[in-house]
C-alpha cells in the first residue's frame, strides 16, 4: 500500500441490493449485477466499515464505497434452515432483534450487524418463527407481537421482536446507506 499511497477512494460505483447482489455502475450509468462468484466472493471478505458508518470493500490501497439499497448486510437461511447467513457468507451469529418494517420487511440485529431478510426467505423465516414460538398463531399474531415487544425463540435464543421505518434504519443501527467523500476528498 505505500506504493500507491494517494490512490483516491471510488464512492458511487458498487451498490449492495436488498437481495444481496453487489452491482457495479455500467459505462451507459445504470448498474448491472456481478455474476462472477470469484468477484462476489473477493468484495464479501474485504467488506468492513470505516468510523462514520459508511461500507466499503478495501481493493489494495483503495476503498470502494458501497451505496446500499437498504442495509449493510442481506440475510438468507442457511441450507438447513436453522441459522441466517450474509451476503458476504458470514453467519448473522446470535440474534438480538428482530424488526417488521412498513413493507412487510424483516430487519435482523445480529451478532455479525443489522441486516435485511433477503425477500425469498421470508415466508419461511414467519413460518419458523409461528413454529417455535406457540403463542403466535399466526402472521397476524407476529405483527401483534411486534407491536407488544415481545421476546421470541429465534434459531434457539431469545430475540426481541419490534416495529420500525424503513427510514428508520441507518439511524438506529449507525450507518450511512449513500457514503459520500469527506470534504476535500475526491469524488472518485
Amino acid at each position: 500500500m505505500q506504493k500507491w499511497p494517494d490512490v483516491p477512494n471510488v464512492f458511487g460505483w458498487l451498490r449492495l441490493d436488498r437481495r444481496g447482489n453487489w452491482l457495479v455502475k455500467s459505462s451507459t450509468g445504470g448498474f448491472g449485477r456481478i455474476s462472477n462468484a470469484a468477484v462476489s466472493e473477493f468484495i464479501g471478505r474485504n467488506y468492513a466499515a470505516d468510523e462514520r458508518g459508511r461500507w466499503y470493500f478495501q481493493n489494495g490501497p483503495q476503498r470502494v464505497f458501497v451505496t446500499l439499497d437498504y442495509t449493510p448486510f442481506v440475510y438468507r437461511l442457511d441450507d438447513s434452515a436453522s441459522a441466517l447467513i450474509s451476503q458476504t457468507g458470514r453467519p448473522a451469529g446470535g440474534i438480538l432483534a428482530l424488526y417488521l418494517d412498513e413493507a412487510g420487511s424483516v430487519l435482523v440485529e445480529g451478532e455479525c450487524g443489522a441486516g435485511v431478510v433477503q425477500d425469498r426467505d421470508l415466508a419461511a423465516l414467519l413460518t419458523r418463527l409461528v413454529a417455535d414460538n406457540p403463542a403466535l398463531a399466526d402472521e397476524e399474531e407476529l405483527l401483534a407481537a411486534a407491536a407488544r415487544g415481545d421476546v421470541l425463540r429465534v434459531f434457539g435464543s431469545q430475540a426481541r421482536l419490534g416495529r420500525i421505518e424503513e427510514e428508520e434504519a441507518a439511524a438506529r443501527f449507525g450507518f450511512d446507506p449513500q457514503p459520500r467523500p469527506a470534504p476535500g476528498q475526491p469524488d472518485c
